[in-house]
Order: C-alpha cells, then sequence, then structure tokens
C-alpha cells in the first residue's frame, strides 16, 4: 500500500510511477453515455488530467475511442502492445455491460477490432480477459459495467452481467486493487474524474489504497443517500409530499427510490454543481444500485417502502409543520419597542449615578 507523502517531501516529489496508459473499452453492451458525461466534468477535468494541470500525478495518455483522434488498427495498437506485456503500467477502464460469450451458438455479442491473424472480430471478453490482469488498476463506468445496468435485467437475451461478476468479486489487480466500480446512468461526470484522479495519485505514492464499500464503490463519493443530501429532504420530514410533479416538495410519493440509495448526485450536482436528478424534479430510479433496474420496477411508482414510511411521517410531519408555521408568525414580528415614543420600553436600566449614596 502506498503511504501519503509529508509536506517537506511532496514538493519535491517525482512520481512512484512516471507515465499511465489508461485504455478505455467502450465496447461493452452499452450507449457510450459514460464517455459523454464524463467531457462535462470540471473537478478535475478530462483536459487537466491529460494535459498535466493537476500537479505530482503521471503522465497519462488517453485511449478512449470516443475521444481518441486515432482510429482503426493505430487506435487499437496499445491495446495489442499491452496485451503482448510491451505496454505498462496501465489502467484499465471498461463501459458498458460484459456479455456472457459462452451461451452464443454463434457469432458474437460485442467484439472491438479485428484479428489480423483470422480476420474474425475480437470479443470484448477477450480483450478483458487479456488486459485485466495485467493492469495496474481497473475499472467499471457506469452502472452497465459495475452491475450489468439495464442490459442485465430479467429476460435479457446475452446474459450480460457487471464487470466484477465477469472478474469475480475477489479479483485484484496487478497493483493490488480490487475492481473500482463508479456506477451511474450515465456515471456523474466529477464522481468518475474524482476516483480517477484518486488512483493516479494512488500511483504517483501520494494517496493510500482507495477505500471501497462493499458494492466496490470509492466509499467517501457513496456514503450519503440522495435523500441524505437533497434540497426537498426537509419537505420529507414536514410530511409535506408533492401531489404532481413540477413541485418543489418531496417527491418520494411519486416514486423516488432517494431514502435507499446510496449516490452524490444531490449535493454534487451535474455540471459545476448545477442539476441532479431530485434538484431539477427527476425521481431518483436508483441508478448506481447494484439491484438496477430490476428492483427498482416499475419505475414512477411509490416504492412500497414508502407507503409505510410515509404514513408514519405524515402525523408528526403536520403537528411539526404545525409547531412551525406558530413560531415562525412570532418570528414574522418585530419586538413592541421598535416604534417611536417618549418612553424607552426595551427594558434597558441605566447604571446608578456615581455621585450617589
Amino acid at each position: 500500500m502506498s503511504q501519503p507523502l509529508d509536506k517537506g517531501t511532496i514538493a519535491t516529489h517525482q512520481p512512484a510511477i512516471p507515465e499511465v496508459d489508461v485504455l478505455w473499452i467502450t465496447a461493452g453492451l452499452s450507449c457510450d453515455g459514460d464517455s459523454i458525461s464524463v467531457t462535462a466534468a470540471t473537478q478535475p477535468s478530462l483536459e487537466d488530467v491529460v494535459l498535466g494541470a493537476v500537479p505530482w500525478l503521471p503522465k497519462v495518455r488517453l485511449h478512449n475511442p470516443v475521444l481518441a483522434f486515432e482510429a482503426g488498427d493505430a487506435f487499437l495498437e496499445p491495446f495489442h502492445r499491452a496485451t503482448r506485456g510491451e505496454l505498462g503500467p496501465y489502467i484499465l477502464v471498461v463501459e458498458g455491460s460484459i456479455p456472457n460469450e459462452r451461451i452464443n451458438r454463434e457469432g458474437f455479442w460485442a467484439a472491438m477490432g479485428t484479428d489480423s491473424a483470422t480476420g474474425q472480430p475480437i470479443k470484448t471478453c477477450d480483450w478483458i480477459d487479456r488486459l485485466a490482469p495485467g493492469a495496474w488498476a481497473v475499472l467499471a463506468i457506469g452502472t452497465c459495467a459495475t452491475y450489468g445496468g439495464v442490459h442485465a435485467m430479467e429476460g435479457n437475451p446475452t446474459g450480460a452481467m457487471g464487470l466484477p461478476d465477469y472478474l469475480g468479486w475477489q479479483f485484484r489487480s496487478a497493483g493490488g486493487i480490487p475492481v473500482v466500480c463508479v456506477p451511474g446512468c450515465p456515471v456523474q461526470p466529477d464522481t468518475f474524474m474524482e476516483t480517477l484522479l484518486y488512483l493516479l495519485q494512488q500511483a504517483a505514492g501520494v494517496a493510500p489504497m482507495i477505500p471501497l464499500d462493499e458494492a466496490l464503490r470509492p466509499r467517501w463519493l457513496f456514503e450519503l443517500t440522495v435523500h441524505e443530501s437533497c434540497d426537498r429532504g426537509g419537505y420529507y420530514e414536514q410530511g409535506d409530499f408533492a401531489p404532481a410533479f413540477g413541485s418543489k416538495r418531496c417527491i418520494v410519493k411519486l416514486g423516488c427510490w432517494g431514502p435507499v440509495v446510496n449516490c452524490n448526485v444531490a449535493k454534487r450536482g451535474w455540471m459545476n454543481g448545477i442539476g441532479g436528478c431530485p434538484n431539477v424534479g427527476g425521481l431518483c430510479i436508483g441508478c448506481t444500485m447494484p439491484g438496477f433496474p430490476d428492483k427498482f420496477m416499475p419505475f414512477m411508482e411509490e416504492p412500497p417502502g414508502a407507503k409505510m414510511s410515509t404514513s408514519a411521517v405524515l402525523m408528526y410531519g403536520r403537528t411539526v409543520r404545525a409547531l412551525r408555521a406558530f413560531t415562525r408568525a412570532s418570528l414574522h414580528k418585530e419586538p413592541p419597542w421598535r416604534k417611536p415614543g417618549d418612553e424607552l420600553k426595551t427594558g434597558y436600566k441605566p447604571p446608578p449615578d456615581k455621585g450617589s449614596p
């Protein structure tokens, strides 16, 4: 495990790993929405990391098919070099669900590039098999890659799964790191970039082992529920629920799962701190959770647990609202002595005259 450096050392610190390639596969079952989402990050931005604007990080070379200038064989060359052991260290980023190629009768579910020897497409699963064991770290970006997502819901024909399911939840990279999962549909831009930044700082030797929760998410980014940081949380406490969309009140009875979903979007927003599902009137449908989407369906219906919890809070909330309204009415009135008059009525008592006996 890397140890953080003291202030005296950090000023002249040279990264323990001076250069890192980021090999980014978008050839899982996905829409490339996570790659697009990350371009909106600002804390830090992708450009800041790649251009070396963040101090004490290794030099980063990014290979993402959505963002790359190169195409075809030129783009795939660093991936091939990595499989031959000629590139390293590198971080593998996987975007999209992993299909089960073992159940195919013919053909394939997902692939990237063509094998020059056979002329056949190189399946995404084969890329993962070849690249994951040698990667310094492995990241799953977005809910499809982390836990399977929409493609892995009941009744799907591909047998899709998340990267920890495919590699095994006990998998460790060449750097001794578990699969790092950053879920979201799509991923929150700054949440992913902060995770990548942490791993780069760990590679540089200025951060300890990344702390992950039981779902392999960065613990500090996913420890709170949506409800615990939601702008509408105060309305819930007062039992003040929106009867329809377009209201500023709590939307849990309309189908919001925020009280039980670990996600920071309500506090972090979407771009530059602005937006985020409940902040703009959107329901939380649980997209950062391993059980998504099956355990959150049907969408836009009151969650079963909310029926009991909202019923309990309604009586309490109405009482609290009445008491607060009474207090607020009192606080809206100025004290009675704030008016012109011939007498001082503030309760002030002048000190005794020093000449008095």
